[in-house]
């Protein structure tokens, strides 16, 4: 198994779920990336090498505060990419 972060796939498919509910955000893919970087920036890493760290790592994706906290920092990216847009 090789290096991986966690937080990254988490925060990509809230990134993804939330563009989709959400029509008055841009959802081209320099906005979406900015968004994804933004709130990675602002969030702990949470890398696993073995199956055993990934489990452990999901297992922690129950807990309300680590959603809460994606939940959050995703919002408040949005909220940045939104008001100040680099794509043309």
């Amino acid at each position: 198994m090789e290096l991986h972060n966690n937080m990254e796939d988490l925060v990509i498919r809230y990134v993804e779920s939330t563009l989709k509910r959400v029509d008055s955000v841009c959802k081209c893919e320099r906005c979406k990336k900015d968004i994804t970087a933004i709130a990675l920036n602002n969030l702990p890493a949470k890398y696993f090498v073995t199956s055993k760290g990934d489990m452990y790592t999901r297992l922690n994706e129950m807990e309300s505060q680590y959603i809460a906290d994606v939940v959050r920092e995703v919002t408040k990216a949005i909220k940045i990419v939104t008001e100040n847009p680099r794509h043309e």
